[in-house]
């Protein structure tokens, strides 16, 4: 049993290794929160399809500048 057959023969159910991009199969820059399971890279060709949209902070209708308004700052 030579080390080429040892060297992935243990299955990865759980670390790093184990998750992988669902669009592309990219192991590296994973996003993880809400369960997208999707790179960086699928995330920003895709993130209007999925949904999300980019927030305007320089508008001043974010909902830090609401906070920090209504204390006062």
């Amino acid at each position: 049993m030579g080390h080429s057959n040892v060297w992935n023969s243990h299955p990865k159910n759980y670390g790093p290794g184990s998750r992988t991009c669902r669009v592309c199969g990219n192991p590296h820059g994973l996003i993880r929160k809400y369960g997208l399971m999707c790179c960086r890279q699928c995330f920003r060709s895709n993130a209007k399809e999925i949904g999300f949209i980019k927030d305007d902070l320089t508008c001043g209708n974010s909902a830090a500048t609401f906070l920090l308004t209504s204390y006062g700052y």
